[in-house]
């Protein structure tokens, strides 16, 4: 069964021509793919396929992992509520065998050092993105959300296990990225009102369990226990005004996660399978037997035997074993804080200004109308009008016009405009504090989300997503001039963006990030150093990189209130 689960995949010729080069082995929908998973984890993290990933990629993901702790290191300095509660919550679980929590070298028990963590990794919604996109697989195409909320998982099995070095740590990262990754591309969780981090957990069991000795049938259980008890609904993320479970669902669904890898390793049965079991949600959503897929009606009729009866999963999946093109390198950077279905408004707001500074000179007075052009799931999720009036940091970095006042505001305040893009992203870009309580009823940033529009592009626009985040905004001033952007495809941050200087933008944000931290910039530099080179660390300072001494942190008040 392994043997035919696990075979291999290359690209044709023509995906060859255009793709990153890479070798990976296909997981087919009629196979255990629960147990392929997890016999694919052991294999890649033990070494069984060579060292043949390219070193492009162990880049990527060391600096998506320097971007998320210093995300969720200044979560915790800013007193934000979900990780300071779960920070807390960790440290009364004591275990000498565990893993810590950031700031500390008190051992914990893993999953609620990891749940404490993931929190705290994503609750800027500021860490990196994936929408399950690779036009190089067919299929792969599902256009599922994602985020990087799932380093805590390795970090975590490196401290308990004591062995994992820097490189091996991020070869684990990069494996967890896959497999939630590619999963993203093949099944599409938020069109069943399923929230997104399903799939990361499924990847964190698989790669908690390779790391720590568990054998594929152990993670198949793991797996199995994941998908039929702990499914989080987007009832979650529902309503006007977001609350902590919205940033925690990452935190609280790989605790879940990790605790059903350890039931499996002490013996624990859970479900085999899970991918073909028909009364999973991979194939109750779209069934492969008995009736057709569709996302508009869902055939649950009892009476059809063959719809609840032995069948393949709805896909194939694809999992990268070498070269360049895993998953994690088709993942976006934030840079900054917003939503990341913001990004392309605020490229073709930055360009506008940069490439009309006069557009400054009117202030936010100047300004008639502001319309931004977008696709949906953009259009209806972060361009509704009911956004217009946020009342939490949580509902504001979810509502594209507050984050598009934020900074236009800034530069109109300003009076003038960055020469460059890069210098423009760097220059206006937004803190923790352009979302704080003082922000969130600042008058002039309330006065220009008055005057901003939104419109559906339509399947112009639609068809583009996920490929590319289609965007398109047109910014009338008061004397009858139109300026406007045209449409934004691939804005800085975006994995297929080639113009923007990522690495010196997200320096920026690290340090912009590790001054709410830090007590001083030497202290700052010295820990995203020991962040950013990681693949050289020995596995007793990966063991110890996530401590500094909590007791020196920057004394702030709550930036909630």
């Amino acid at each position: 069964m392994l043997s035919r689960a696990l075979c291999s995949f290359r690209p044709s010729a023509t995906l060859r021509k255009a793709a990153r080069s890479f070798s990976a082995v296909t997981l087919p929908a009629d196979s255990n793919q629960a147990l392929g998973i997890g016999q694919y984890a052991k294999d890649f993290i033990d070494g069984k396929y060579g060292d043949q990933v390219d070193a492009s990629v162990y880049e990527r993901v060391e600096m998506f992992h320097t971007d998320s702790v210093m995300c969720g290191i200044s979560a915790l300095a800013l007193k934000t509520n979900a990780p300071t509660v779960l920070r807390e919550e960790a440290l009364t679980y004591a275990d000498a065998k565990g893993a810590t929590v950031f700031g500390s070298s008190v051992k914990c028990a893993p999953e609620k050092v990891i749940a404490a963590n993931s929190a705290a990794v994503r609750e800027w919604d500021s860490n990196g993105t994936v929408f399950g996109y690779n036009p190089n697989i067919p299929g792969h195409d599902a256009g599922e959300f994602g985020h990087n909320d799932f380093y805590p998982v390795i970090m975590a099995a490196a401290q308990v296990t004591g062995k994992v070095d820097g490189k091996k740590a991020l070869l684990a990262m990069i494996c967890s990225d896959e497999i939630r990754g590619r999963l993203a591309e093949v099944f599409s969780l938020k069109s069943y009102k399923i929230d997104h981090v399903v799939h990361g957990a499924i990847a964190s069991a698989a790669v908690y369990g390779a790391l720590l000795g568990a054998s594929a049938e152990e993670i198949e259980h793991a797996i199995g226990m994941v998908v039929a008890h702990y499914i989080p609904f987007r009832a979650i993320r529902a309503g006007k005004q977001l609350s902590d479970s919205k940033g925690s669902s990452a935190a609280i669904s790989t605790e879940a996660a990790v605790l059903s890898m350890r039931r499996a390793m002490r013996g624990f049965v859970g479900p085999k399978d899970i991918f073909r079991n028909p009364e999973a949600i991979f194939r109750f959503f779209e069934p492969t037997t008995g009736t057709s897929s569709s996302k508009d009606n869902i055939d649950i009729t009892l009476g059809n035997k063959i719809r609840w009866g032995v069948g393949p999963s709805p896909f194939n999946l694809v999992l990268s074993t070498g070269g360049s093109d895993f998953a994690v390198m088709g993942m976006h950077f934030k840079l900054g804080l917003y939503e990341h279905q913001s990004a392309g408004a605020l490229e073709g707001a930055i360009a506008a200004m940069v490439n009309n500074p006069e557009l400054v000179a009117g202030g936010v007075d100047g300004i008639a109308n502001i319309n931004v052009v977008a696709y949906e799931p953009a259009f209806g999720i972060i361009g509704d009008p009911a956004k217009k009036d946020p009342k939490t940091r949580q509902s504001a970095d979810h509502s594209m016009a507050f984050i598009l006042s934020r900074i236009l505001q800034k530069v109109l305040k300003a009076g003038k405009v960055p020469g460059t893009m890069d210098a423009a992203w760097m220059e206006l870009m937004l803190s923790p504090y352009d979302y704080g309580k003082d922000a969130l009823y600042e008058a002039d940033t309330r006065a220009l989300m008055q005057k901003i529009t939104f419109t559906h592009g339509g399947p112009e626009y639609d068809a583009k997503y996920p490929d590319g985040i289609p965007t398109s905004i047109d910014i009338t001033l008061k004397s009858g001039k139109v300026i406007s952007s045209g449409m934004v495809m691939y804005p800085s941050g975006h994995a297929r963006n080639t113009t923007a200087d990522l690495k010196a933008i997200l320096a920026h944000k690290n340090r912009m990030l590790g001054d709410i931290v830090f007590p001083d910039r030497a202290t700052v530099d010295a820990y995203v150093g020991r962040l950013a080179s990681m693949k050289d660390a020995s596995a007793s300072e990966v063991s110890t990189l996530y401590e500094f001494d909590y007791s020196k942190v920057r004394a702030h008040d709550c930036i909630d209130g």
